[in-house]
């Protein structure tokens, strides 16, 4: 198997949930007073560990935009060398980039949400 034909899903898979980590500070006690759980504790211990996230976050949406938009070397008949599977990648890296963006800004903007 190619390079270019390795899986890249755990790349998103990371990049969303280094995100969902990096917010937890701030999602995490809206979500669970929601629930109604107390979690302020669990918030204090996870907010010294953002800046990390945040900087795992970046890196992994770095390579995922880098892989999707990597001049490819394909045979034709290769999977990477189908114009519909190329897109449709671009197409989840962006939707994946927008959703960590929105997480990872959420401490920013949630004082105007409630």
């Amino acid at each position: 198997m190619s390079d270019a034909n390795k899986p890249r899903g755990w790349i998103l898979a990371g990049v969303v949930l280094s995100a969902l980590g990096a917010s937890a500070c701030c999602i995490l006690p809206v979500a669970v007073a929601l629930l109604g759980v107390g979690s302020a504790a669990l918030a204090a211990r996870l907010e010294p560990l953002r800046p990390y996230l945040l900087a795992t976050t970046v890196l992994l949406l770095g390579l995922a935009v880098y892989r999707a938009y990597q001049p490819l070397e394909c045979a034709p008949g290769e999977a990477c060398a189908v114009p519909p599977a190329r897109r449709r990648f671009r197409i989840v890296v962006w939707v994946v980039t927008a959703v960590a963006l929105a997480l990872v800004t959420f401490p920013y903007y949630a004082s105007w949400l409630f």
